[in-house]
């Protein structure tokens, strides 16, 4: 299969592929779309999508581009990767200056247990035990443009799911954080839900202390989860050894010493825990 080139994906209309992965517009005035920035927590919307221009600028740190920088960005992935994404999303062609349609959504058709051999093998390839899948993961038929796909659903606590398929990667409105929780006075907090799932796949036949969890689902939620996180007596964080990742927590080891525990020494040299237990797999 021939993977969209870099200028197909330019072409993908931005704000439309926002709407698609959950991000909420704040306003618009005319040609410009404002959204809160996803590189942070801020009280103003300081993210604007110039429609017609087709491209962002974050006014909080200086710095912009097309939909690809966007991406790279965000999910700090390569572009081969990113343009895998995007595949999916091609038909969200970038409108002309004076024709433009309301935001596409993806629109959730039905959700139910997970059945569908593509779906169960690309979870097993991520090394995910089925125990763990059938457990917090449900399959989700949900409608994209004009077309109809299914992806591996993460639920968040106010009803909207977070989507994975092998070459997609998205929301379904309203985008918010999963918080599990167990009575337990220990906190693990993890950047995404693949995180989350290899932990406890990694720890199924293990004796651990009880804890519970938080899924940020996106780390421009950690700020806005402190509160959470401070009512426990230690929090045991997760994230991504990226820019990000180490800035959340330097952040909160800096403001809560004692208090919050930097897990990532288990598994350094690896994106993440998810890649890291894809690759070795062993019990911390």
């Amino acid at each position: 299969m021939c993977v969209m080139t870099i200028k197909e994906a330019n072409a993908i209309d931005m704000v439309s592929y926002l709407s698609v992965m959950g991000f909420v517009l704040a306003k618009s005035k005319g040609i410009n779309y404002w959204y809160y920035s996803p590189f942070r927590q801020e009280s103003e919307p300081s993210f604007k999508v110039n429609r017609h221009r087709n491209q962002w600028y974050d006014f909080g740190e200086g710095s912009g581009g097309n939909l690809l920088d966007f991406i790279l960005r965000f999910e700090n992935i390569s572009i081969p990767e990113a343009l895998k994404r995007l595949e999916q999303h091609k038909h969200l062609s970038a409108p002309a200056a004076d024709d433009l349609p309301a935001d596409p959504v993806i629109e959730i058709l039905s959700v139910h247990a997970v059945s569908s051999p593509a779906l169960i093998r690309y979870y097993q390839s991520r090394r995910i035990a089925m125990e763990i899948a059938d457990h917090y993961l449900q399959e989700v038929r949900y409608k994209n443009g004009e077309k109809t796909y299914y992806a591996l659903g993460f639920k968040n606590d106010v009803g909207g799911y977070e989507l994975r398929a092998p070459y997609f990667k998205g929301s379904c409105s309203p985008k918010a954080s999963t918080w599990i929780k167990n009575g337990a006075e220990n906190l693990a907090v993890f950047e995404g839900f693949f995180d989350f799932l290899s932990y406890q796949t990694i720890n199924q036949n293990q004796p651990v202390p009880l804890r519970d969890f938080l899924v940020l689902n996106s780390t421009s939620f950690f700020e806005l989860q402190l509160p959470i996180m401070q009512a426990y007596k230690w929090v045991h964080l997760y994230l991504d050894n990226d820019k990000t990742g180490t800035r959340c927590t330097t952040s909160a080891l800096q403001k809560f010493p004692g208090q919050f525990i930097d897990e990532r020494c288990l598994y350094a040299g690896y994106k993440d825990l998810s890649d890291w237990h894809q690759h070795i797999g062993t019990a911390p």
